[in-house]
């Protein structure tokens, strides 16, 4: 008795099947636009640092649809720990970017090799 109240108080999914499939479909979307986005434009940095994290974006936003899908807070808990890592990456990035510009005066990622050594 105690089992079956158990389960039967149980919330479903507020994700229906059709709706996944238009949830799939933007976060596909948006993937594909970011690995376009750093395919395509190779000579600006920014936009090419703006591309992954929208591509990082994407890949959050399915892990959470499948979270809410599946009813588990795994994919929830790891898409913080993937936006932890975006936010650092980000940092990472436009700090480099910000060094590079005092060395050459440019953003120009064509002789981005200079910062070595």
């Amino acid at each position: 008795m105690l089992k079956k109240c158990f389960y039967s108080a149980r919330v479903r999914s507020p994700v229906f099947p059709y709706m996944l499939l238009n949830y799939l479909e933007l976060g596909l979307i948006l993937f594909t636009l970011g690995i376009l986005g750093i395919i395509v434009n190779r000579k600006n940095i920014i936009l090419m640092l703006m591309s992954i994290e929208l591509t990082l974006l994407a890949v959050n936003f399915l892990l959470i649809v499948f979270s809410v899908t599946l009813d588990d807070i795994n994919g929830q808990v790891f898409s913080l720990f993937i936006l932890c890592v975006a936010a650092a990456e980000s940092a990472i990035g436009l700090s480099i970017l910000v060094a590079y510009y005092r060395v050459k005066s440019s953003i120009s990622v064509q002789f981005i090799n200079l910062l070595k050594g």
